[in-house]
């Protein structure tokens, strides 16, 4: 046995010198050549250094990443003088904006280095791609199951990687659009943005934050040591083989910083039967897109659901022998059979400039993802005057004051006035959980807003739909583990559209009507409001009250 002790003694001595002999040759190649040695025995790598270069990619060119501070990158290479490793180095100071160095290691360096690979999270900054895949999704599915477990999941993880990735892998389970992370006092507070509402998830541990902090800022490409001014990021998902865009905004506060990571999942696509209108309002539509030229306006703030509405009416126009070009930031869907070009500011592709190139390609319908200022304003009004069919969006608060939004751009009212057809006002309210719901009481002062409100409507709409304004029933949901007890799940639009016709056109044409008194000609010509589409969708007890008062009024 002490035989065999000394034998091993003897021959951990031998591989130690050879392990020298290496490291001094190693010296003499990194002199030779002009550039600084290291020996990486025993260095502490972190997770940040090492992932921002792939195993494949380090076992491919013999290279690692040893040191990453957010303003300076070190590479080491045992082939260091090779034009692949150079590039590499240069790829890493752009996407990082950080100044970097070569360092000549040894084989055994590069074999040690590896090690810390098997200590790495799903998510590899090098390409910007967080890949959660089926078995990502799979582990955490059972500790996910409920907001409730989220929250406890994320108490007991100490693991950073592992709270992000479980933050990611529950926000597209539960179709949250936006991860709040947010420092606070005392604590890092965490909520998500689910069917438009933010709802509070986990408290973390303040200590978490710098963690935390980092690695989110890590794998949008934001340079961490910046925590006094706001950055803009990015990086995708990979998830059952669709790429999931996230869009990430840091913000300095009192307490530190508030991340706001915004899940841009592709649209699904919705067909138009399914945007949840009204009859009247969806044979209004379907009238005026059949018009082979004019302009219809969909308006509405952010997250209103206006992309969605001009998805679905492309589908609709969608045929042999019409050709639709769409200008859009981003794209979010992929059509088939639809010509789609994303703008892009940086390189001076822009709304305005975009469209006077898509006009030259002979398109028969045109969308353009926003109309923002006079210039594209202008081109989108001269082309719905020439032959093309224009779709867009614009930012008001209803579908009356797209008039006076585009009249205040600087648009003339005399080609304003017959190049717009129709426009479109909605909001997104949540659905009622229909496992939970109850008939609602409501108070009178809300029962006299709501009779007064539906006592507008027109006779015949009155009428068709059955109104008795002395026996009108609504609903609420008290909350169930089907809803995570939030008492919604989902979301439907509610809307109104304003046709335009001769009186219209002559308020455009004089310049001085207000958003009231175009409203009023509207709805005196047959437009519901959208306040009075909310209130019938709650009677028939898709949402309720509060919530149609809650965005609509």
């Amino acid at each position: 046995m002490a035989t065999d002790g000394a034998g091993e003694k003897l021959k951990g001595k031998m591989i130690d010198i050879r392990v020298k002999e290496k490291e001094q040759e190693a010296t003499a190649v990194a002199a030779s050549l002009n550039i600084p040695y290291i020996n990486l025995f025993r260095f502490p790598i972190t997770p940040n250094a090492i992932s921002l270069i792939s195993k494949e990619e380090a076992v491919k060119l013999k290279t690692i990443c040893f040191l990453f501070t957010g303003e300076e990158i070190r590479l080491g290479s045992v082939e260091p003088d090779k034009e692949k490793v150079k590039e590499l180095l240069h790829t890493l100071e752009e996407r990082h904006h950080a100044h970097g160095a070569l360092y000549l290691i040894s084989e055994h360096s590069l074999s040690e280095a590896f090690h810390f690979y098997e200590t790495l999270p799903i998510i590899k900054s090098v390409s910007k791609d967080v890949s959660i895949t089926e078995a990502d999704l799979k582990k955490f599915e059972e500790a996910i199951s409920s907001l409730a477990e989220l929250k406890k999941q994320l108490s007991i993880s100490v693991n950073i990687s592992d709270i992000i990735t479980i933050m990611i892998a529950a926000a597209l389970k539960f179709d949250a659009s936006d991860i709040h992370v947010e420092a606070k006092e005392n604590e890092i507070e965490v909520r998500f943005r689910l069917d438009g509402i933010l709802q509070e998830v986990s408290k973390l541990n303040k200590d978490l934050w710098s963690r935390v902090a980092s690695r989110v800022k890590l794998i949008s490409g934001l340079k961490i040591n910046i925590t006094n001014k706001p950055q803009d990021g990015r990086f995708t998902i990979v998830s059952a083989g669709q790429k999931v865009d996230v869009r990430v905004s840091t913000i300095p506060t009192v307490f530190g910083e508030s991340l706001v990571m915004r899940v841009l999942k592709p649209l699904a696509a919705v067909w138009f039967e399914e945007l949840g209108l009204q009859d009247e309002i969806l044979a209004a539509l379907k009238r005026q897109i059949k018009k082979p030229t004019g302009m219809v306006v969909t308006t509405g703030p952010t997250g209103s659901g206006k992309t969605t509405t001009l998805y679905s009416i492309l589908q609709q126009l969608n045929k042999p022998g019409v050709k639709i070009i769409t200008l859009e930031d981003p794209v979010e869907y992929k059509l088939p059979g639809i010509n789609q070009s994303q703008i892009d500011a940086g390189r001076d592709y822009t709304f305005a400039k975009g469209l006077r190139s898509i006009l030259r390609q002979d398109p028969d319908v045109v969308m353009v993802g926003e109309i923002r200022d006079l210039e594209t304003a202008e081109v989108a009004i001269q082309a719905a005057l020439t032959g093309h069919f224009m779709l867009s969006t614009i930012h008001t608060n209803s579908a009356a004051g797209a008039i006076p939004r585009f009249l205040s751009m600087g648009v003339k009212p005399f080609l304003l006035a017959p190049a717009l057809n129709a426009v479109m006002g909605q909001r997104l309210v949540r659905r009622l959980c229909q496992k939970c719901r109850t008939e609602a009481k409501l108070d009178e002062e809300i029962m006299a807003q709501i009779k007064e409100s539906l006592g507008k409507l027109l006779p015949e709409v009155f009428s068709k739909k059955n109104l008795d304004l002395n026996n009108l029933k609504f609903y609420t949901s008290p909350g169930c583990g089907a809803c995570d007890f939030l008492g919604y799940k989902g979301r439907i639009g509610i809307y109104e559209l304003m046709e335009m016709n001769k009186e219209l056109e002559g308020m455009v044409l004089k310049s001085e009507a207000s958003n009231y008194v175009i409203e009023e000609a509207a709805v005196r010509n047959g437009m519901i409001k959208m306040v009075q589409d909310g209130l019938l969708k709650a009677l028939a007890g898709i949402t309720s009250v509060d919530e149609v008062f809650r965005v609509a009024q």
